[in-house]
């Protein structure tokens, strides 16, 4: 722990003493002086002339400064008196013999005859209750924001796992769709915590972890919970960050308290998200954060020592499993490596299916069609995308979602709500629809590219002043350097409309740039698809399921002629972009135009227009 990490909480406690001193001193000021003359009973001046001549006053007390006079009057029929107070009107030598003649004694200070009860309420009670309102409001304070969890400093080195009892979670293996291969491996681990035994008796023992793999969203953590649902056993979950501490050695007493509660209750499944927090390389620099590397030692040692053998899993889950310890994914420890990718076609019908369940939608939806539009999108994405489907229909006035909910809800999740406040000029109009149209023209006079499936130029929340949507009539594992080349042909066909119509460039096309010139890099540098390299390996991706980040692993001089290919890549499909238009361009004008008028067109309109056209130039030529 640093030095500015010891200092706060002493800071912090010694506020509390001198704020809890502070509150005392200004209550004996302005509340407790209240309290005790509560007990004073205020009479006027004749009041207590008539007492002085009837010789019921004992004692009287002149407060010169504030201009009162203190005195004690018997109580009939008892020997107790009452402490009363009036003003001065004239203080005299007339007054004085007067009050000598009743019998009262002249007193210093007159006791305020308050009950024993009210001074030990006073006195001691009521700064031990403020002393202590004070230290539970400290306490709280420093459970939110010292140790960072609940209990604070009374619970230091507990496990914050929240425990899921039984099959609590109500999540099965039915609720998980698209999965079928990380449910499969899964399945293996639900039956040894059913039934030990057949797997004891061959002397087989059942892998101590299992490693969840993936891309956000993909499920992990809902797979986690269906193995606890399938199981009927107790569930602990908690998050890697909760055990990164403040204080030196407490993620270590916390992982201890963690397995303890584990052994005590097995059979269990306890699941670790985002296990990369406190599982990251050791890297051996003196003066690093000894915290966290004390807190994955402590996993490591807990996962060497608790005995398998009694039912207790550990599952994890992360999306950087290349940043993890090597000695925490050996064999013994997370012994089994499970995939969660992004589903495929199949699977994203099936996610589709299940999520629909809980919205009303209408009995004609296509979910295949939907499922093929939705390529590359992740559970949690088709999750979203089904319920702003049923959004789309509440604010349409409608009871059931439709196909064309679904179908706008893809282009939310990807491009953004449509901005209807956003009014285009009528030239910038015209250039979107040249610039939309050119991509989509590239891409239909091209063969081996995905068919068009919407062209809009209406604009988004997003940014995008307008696009246009390919899908695949199938599921596509490889693609071909050809392939490859039609579709970086198919990103410049926006810019090459504009030089062919307009002789002249906008900054529409920057995000076709950026994606054409890291597929034709991605050509050269890992694809191999470069005849001067041959199949060597230019550059290392890292990070693949977080965006994957790429890093140069050659020369200055290589990089330069990487450098130069790239750019000749790209020229030489910008200049078939352009030819492919130049050829056609009766159709890009009336396709144009049509996209102009209508804003929208389908991916059938578009081909109906273009087919027509074809069919009339056939025609033309025959005669």
């Amino acid at each position: 722990m640093t030095t500015n990490d010891n200092k706060k909480p002493q800071k912090v406690l010694g506020a509390y003493a001198l704020g809890a001193l502070l509150l005392i001193f200004l209550l004996n000021i302005f509340v407790f002086p209240g309290l005790l003359e509560r007990s004073i009973r205020e009479t006027s001046y004749s009041d207590f002339l008539m007492n002085l001549d009837s010789h019921q006053v004992e004692q009287v007390e002149f407060d010169a400064q504030n201009y009162t006079i203190y005195y004690t009057v018997k109580i009939p029929d008892s020997d107790r008196s009452q402490t009363c107070k009036t003003g001065i009107i004239n203080m005299s030598d007339e007054l004085v013999n007067r009050i000598y003649t009743s019998g009262a004694e002249f007193a210093s200070a007159i006791p305020t005859r308050q009950s024993p009860l009210m001074s030990l309420l006073v006195g001691l009670i009521m700064p031990a209750l403020i002393f202590f309102g004070i230290g539970l409001l400290l306490q709280k304070w420093m459970a939110k924001n010292i140790t960072g969890g609940p209990g604070g400093a009374m619970s230091f080195g507990k496990s914050n796992a929240k425990i899921y009892v039984k099959s609590s979670t109500g999540i099965k293996f039915s609720d998980v769709a698209g999965e079928d291969e990380a449910k499969e491996l899964l399945t293996e681990l639900v039956d040894f915590l059913h039934n030990p035994d057949k797997y004891r008796d061959i002397g087989a023992s059942m892998p101590k972890g299992a490693l969840l793999v993936g891309p956000p969203g993909t499920g992990k953590t809902l797979l986690a919970k269906a193995v606890a649902g399938e199981a009927e056993v107790p569930f602990f979950s908690i998050s890697g960050s909760e055990f990164v501490e403040m204080f030196v050695g407490m993620g270590a007493a916390k992982v201890r308290d963690l397995f303890r509660q584990a052994n005590e209750k097995a059979p269990c499944i306890v699941f670790i998200d985002e296990i990369d927090t406190i599982g990251k390389k050791r890297d051996g620099n003196i003066g690093g954060n000894d915290e966290r590397e004390q807190t994955l030692n402590q996993l490591l040692t807990e996962m060497d020592g608790f005995d398998g053998s009694k039912g207790v899993v550990i599952l994890a889950a992360t999306n950087r499993p290349d940043s993890l310890d090597p000695a925490l994914t050996r064999p013994g420890r997370f012994d089994r490596r499970i995939p969660v990718e992004l589903p495929d076609l199949q699977g994203r019908e099936d996610i589709l299916k299940v999520h629909a369940k809980k919205i009303k939608i209408s009995d004609n939806v296509n979910f295949h069609d939907i499922a093929k539009a939705a390529s590359g999108a992740s559970g949690a994405e088709l999750a979203n995308i089904v319920n702003e489907a049923a959004l789309r229909a509440v604010r349409s006035g409608r009871r059931f979602a439709n196909q064309a909910d679904l179908e706008e809800s893809i282009e939310v999740v990807i491009a953004g709500y449509q901005k209807k406040n956003r009014v285009l000029s009528e030239k910038e109009k015209l250039i979107v629809s040249y610039h939309e149209i050119g991509h989509a023209l590239v891409a239909a006079m091209q063969s081996n590219s995905a068919p068009v499936h919407k062209i809009t130029i209406i604009p988004r929340t997003s940014g995008a002043l307008g696009y246009t949507m390919q899908v695949e009539d199938g599921e596509h594992f490889l693609m071909s350097k050809e392939e490859l080349e039609n579709k970086i042909a198919t990103f410049t066909g926006g810019r090459a409309a504009e030089e062919l119509i307009f002789h002249s460039v906008t900054t529409g096309a920057s995000n076709d740039i950026e994606q054409a010139t890291k597929l034709a890099r991605a050509m050269i540098t890992r694809y191999g698809m470069s005849d001067e390299f041959d199949m060597v390996a230019m550059e290392t991706v890292s990070n693949q399921y977080l965006g994957g980040d790429t890093s140069l692993a050659c020369s200055a001089e290589t990089q330069t002629k990487i450098d130069q290919k790239t750019v000749a890549v790209v020229r030489a499909q910008h200049e078939k972009a352009a030819k492919i238009l130049q050829e056609n361009l009766p159709k890009l004008h009336e396709l144009a135009k049509y996209l102009y008028d209508h804003e929208t067109i389908t991916g059938d309109e578009f081909m109906e227009i273009l087919l027509k056209k074809q069919e009339a130039q056939t025609d033309a030529a025959t005669h």
